[in-house]
């Protein structure tokens, strides 16, 4: 599903969520599934739904790697009454794709695997290198499948969910999760349940094999094609000796080809049993009526025969420092990357608290290296905590003249400092005031609080929310030095060096200011800009247009790179296709202080509704306003045609207010 929700929803997951405590109600179910439960008044008529799988690419093994990740797919195909108009049809046909794919597979593991060995052919799974026997069963699964699409309707699950308001249906996979998430109508929880409760009993598996054509395409444009991907997931396998965390997420390509209905229906079995889930609920809902609600339709579910098998494999510590060399087409960039501490450990609230002192435009290596020695064009430093091992990593791209082994040495002088000199008290102070507003920010949202309460239950915990944050602002000076001289230390470390090839592009100056996060963020959306068509180019543009004044100060600069790169990608469709449309002109900074100059015509009941809803925002603050935004600009899509102007125009609005407020 959608990666950028992976990503961004990434961000949320270590952030503390409250000023006080939140205190949901948490039971179990008797067949083993677990829900938590946070009634809110904030956001009306509003909840964010999800529920967690607790397994991820940590739990695969050789041969299967990236099934969980695959996982994320099928869940989204339906099941027996959502996906098809034909039950009986649709399951006969998978089992004839089953029985034509395994008989593939036999040929390929042993007389294609004998070939690739001898060296007759260079691709045991190329087409082109098929045997007689293979071009027939291929041709025959093909064949099979295109008869199957017949009876699949599309997408259905999906459009249940839109056609009753719902808004966010998505998924992402991590090392150690699965998330299934949505946003929905306060009176359309009962549908969730349903929807959820069925495809946990009775998911099907349609479009198995063709499906995997679709997560090879989501490797190539994310990992292959991208100037590092490839080099990041050696470098991962040589930084993880033992660990399953050593594989890539979305799996190795040979292991994606090799999957079998047979293996997935185990892996079902084992890993999405209710004992291994947490449903998780946060919103506009009343409590009782809730639990029975969920006992209804949850409570039905089936319970595991046995539990999922443990993780046995346990990191053993680095004897000797390693160093990876690439070149890459890309701006020269460095990681060097070292073990560190698991979700929850005692050392990992001084490893982030550290990461705050270095971290941000005010922080240590910006100051040290991009402003300072300008040798840098980002640098940065994060930990990633996971659930049965972790790291700590620091970023740097170069700038001008400038070497990767050049902000190498950088860092280690940041990190002799930090070893041999204690942290100041007004450095973490500072600091600490940020912690506290990231606690405020945390809290304003229904969805960021249904992530991390299942994210962390799932790595652990979901009660880190609130001990995180007394333990942050616990740590000391002394606790920093400490962990800075156990954790960044010679022998613990993995480099890894990018430079850039003699034969490489031109670089692009003002993408390579970006840090590596931002820039592989930047570049994964603009593989998915060439695929648009015209039409949905300005859609997406008058979509910018719009929420521009919304977008936070800190990924402004992301925002205005990509709205300029999309005005190139349109000029150029608009030339090739010949198309005439108007142009939609958008500066970034006067949006911030003018209104949108699309005029809307409301009928008198139209305006009335609107200026009714702007009253109820009277009072708000700023960060309110921008939360109530970004809400409305997500429910978009699934107002009606005839109400959707009254969404235009409070969204307007909304955008005059906000630019006030910011402006005072």
């Amino acid at each position: 599903m959608n990666r950028f929700v992976f990503c961004f929803c990434s961000c949320l997951l270590f952030t503390p969520a409250a000023l006080g405590q939140v205190q949901p109600d948490v039971f179990t179910l008797d067949n083993g599934m677990k829900f938590i439960l946070l009634p809110r008044a904030e956001e009306p008529n509003n909840i964010a739904a999800g529920w967690v799988a607790m397994v991820g690419s940590v739990n695969e093994r050789p041969g299967i790697t990236g099934i969980s990740h695959f996982f994320e797919h099928l869940m989204f195909k339906g099941t027996a009454t959502i996906g098809t108009n034909d039950a009986v049809a649709d399951a006969q046909y998978t089992e004839s794709e089953r029985q034509l794919r395994n008989k593939m597979l036999e040929i390929i593991w042993t007389d294609q695997y004998d070939r690739f060995k001898s060296g007759e052919i260079d691709d045991p799974w190329d087409s082109k290198n098929d045997t007689p026997e293979l071009v027939l069963l291929r041709k025959s699964l093909q064949d099979t499948m295109e008869e199957h699409r017949e009876v699949i309707i599309k997408d259905e699950l999906a459009s249940l969910y839109q056609s009753e308001g719902a808004v966010g249906l998505n998924a992402f996979t991590s090392e150690d999760v699965t998330f299934y998430i949505n946003q929905l109508p306060a009176n359309k929880l009962e549908l969730w349940c349903w929807i959820e409760a069925d495809r946990l009993a009775n998911s099907v598996f349609r479009e198995f094999f063709s499906e995997r054509d679709v997560v090879h395409e989501e490797r190539r444009m994310r990992t292959e094609s991208s100037p590092t991907g490839e080099f990041q997931e050696q470098f991962n396998s040589m930084f993880w000796q033992a660990s399953s965390y050593s594989w890539p997420v979305i799996g190795w390509p040979s292991d994606l080809n090799s999957y079998t209905l047979e293996e997935a229906n185990r892996y079902f079995d084992i890993y999405y049993q209710p004992a291994n889930l947490v449903g998780i609920l946060v919103g506009d809902f009343e409590l009782e009526p809730t639990r029975a609600m969920i006992r209804e339709y949850f409570g039905s579910l089936e319970a595991g025969s046995a539990p999922p098998p443990p993780v046995p494999t346990i990191e053993p510590s680095q004897k000797a420092s390693q160093r990876m060399v690439a070149e890459v087409n890309a701006q020269s960039e460095v990681e060097v990357r070292y073990h560190g501490v698991p979700f929850g450990h005692e050392d990992e609230y001084a490893i982030n608290i550290m990461s705050a002192v270095l971290n941000g435009k005010t922080g240590r290596l910006y100051k040290a290296m991009v402003e300072g020695d300008e040798i840098a064009a980002s640098v940065s430093f994060g930990a990633d905590g996971k659930k049965y091992a972790g790291s700590i990593s620091f970023y740097g791209t170069v700038k001008g003249d400038a070497t990767p082994e050049d902000l190498e040495l950088g860092w280690y002088e940041q990190v002799n400092l930090l070893q041999n000199e204690a942290v100041s008290e007004r450095e973490l102070e500072k600091v600490k005031n940020n912690v506290i507003a990231d606690q405020y920010r945390g809290l304003q949202s229904n969805f960021f609080l249904m992530i991390q309460l299942g994210y962390m239950e799932a790595l652990g915990d979901w009660e880190y929310i609130n001990y995180s944050a007394d333990k942050l602002l616990a740590v000391t000076a002394d606790d920093i030095q400490r962990v800075a001289n156990a954790y960044l230390i010679v022998n613990n470390s993995s480099v890894a060096i990018y430079n850039r090839a003699k034969d490489a592009s031109p670089i692009d100056e003002a993408l390579a200011l970006f840090g590596p996060q931002e820039q592989a963020m930047i570049r994964q959306a603009l593989s998915e800009l060439d695929t648009l068509s015209t039409e949905e180019l300005i859609e997406a543009r008058q979509r910018m247009a719009i929420q521009s004044s919304n977008v936070p100060p800190q990924m402004k600069p992301v925002f205005e790179y990509l709205l300029q790169k999309l005005e190139e990608r349109l000029e150029e469709a608009a030339s090739e296709d010949n198309v005439e449309e108007d142009i939609v002109e958008v500066d970034i900074e006067e949006e911030a202080v003018e209104a949108p100059s699309l005029v809307l015509e409301l009928d008198p009941q139209q305006l009335a509704t609107a200026n009714e809803l702007l009253a109820g925002f009277e009072g708000k603050g700023l960060g309110d306003l921008i939360q109530i935004s970004a809400a409305l600009q997500g429910a978009a899509n699934a107002v009606p045609d005839n109400e959707r102007v009254i969404l235009e125009y409070v969204l307007q609005k909304l955008t005059v207010y906000i630019a006030e407020l910011e402006n005072q």
